[in-house]
């Protein structure tokens, strides 16, 4: 059972005064077994997958019945982990060392069913990029594109965004190309797909959060917000990070919609990080190894 520990007033300005994107209901603490970072949050709101600062290991946590389950041990498995829309595949990368001590990674899936696991990609130096729907894996893997199905269903050819030596790029149809949309002389991080797969999110080092057009027009930026997400299609959730150059000593999450409204959904008395969204939550954690649930409302 989670610990209510805030009640945002529904006005929604009560910690913003811009204008309001989101209803927040309540923020909650989750009362997990041990220090963990949230590395995701199911697309039913019903678990999550929790991993260690550095991104070891991967743990799905019941938040009905806070029963914890240890998917993988593997470095890496928290890094850009993805669930399939059914919320029962979880697709994660596994960070290796090959005998001339160079890192490489591979891609793996786990049944949450069944508990079958498969690998998706084998051990490689360039998985750049990969993506998750109801049937399939898709990965960019040395600018070459692959798709394997998941379980028994057949492959689908799934849009995936990766990222290329700082450059943003994209394949579809099993073609990959450079999207970089506001120029080569910038690095990209944090790429993803609308849900309705129309609109591409990005980071662009030390600029803020952009959306574009899946052929780089229409390009928009969203905020200064650092590690955005999609809420849905027409609203992204980041986090506002401060540090002095060494550490991070205070963030928020904020929200902000693709018309340019803007709202603050925690306080300063969090250090608010690295939200991961689904309907109605956006989960985050904080440098201490908490994990907090803000339940919110349109």
């Amino acid at each position: 059972m989670m610990r209510k520990v805030l009640f945002a007033l529904a006005l929604g300005f009560s910690m913003s005064s811009m204008a309001q994107v989101l209803e927040v209901t309540s923020i909650d603490k989750v009362n997990l077994p041990e220090r963990a970072a949230v590395a995701a949050i199911s697309p039913q709101g019903d678990y999550l997958l929790l991993t260690s600062a550095t991104n070891q290991g991967l743990i799905k946590y019941d938040l009905t019945t806070n029963e914890s389950r240890v998917l993988s041990t593997a470095n890496s498995a928290g890094h850009n982990v993805k669930i399939s829309p059914d919320g029962q595949t979880v697709v994660y990368r596994e960070s290796t060392f090959n005998n001339k001590h160079l890192r490489q990674s591979s891609l793996k899936s786990v049944n949450l069913t069944t508990g079958a696991t498969q690998e998706l990609v084998k051990p490689t130096r360039d998985l750049q990029g990969y993506s998750v729907d109801a049937t399939s894996a898709a990965a960019v893997n040395k600018g070459k594109y692959s798709s394997k199905a998941i379980g028994a269903a057949k492959a689908q050819k799934v849009p995936v965004l990766s990222i290329n030596k700082g450059q943003l790029m994209i394949t579809i149809n099993g073609k990959t190309r450079q999207l970089s949309p506001n120029g080569t002389q910038f690095s990209y991080m944090w790429p993803s797909l609308s849900p309705d797969g129309t609109k591409v999110l990005f980071y662009q080092a030390a600029h803020g959060a952009y959306v574009c057009d899946l052929d780089g027009s229409n390009v928009r930026k969203v905020g200064q917000m650092r590690a955005p997400v999609w809420y849905d299609n027409n609203t992204i959730v980041g986090m506002m990070d401060k540090d002095d150059g060494e550490f991070i000593y205070a963030s928020t999450i904020v929200a902000a919609t693709l018309d340019g409204a803007t709202q603050v959904l925690t306080d300063d008395a969090t250090i608010a990080m690295y939200p991961h969204a689904t309907a109605g939550k956006i989960a985050f954690s904080t440098p201490a190894g908490e994990a907090y649930i803000i339940n919110v409302k349109k």
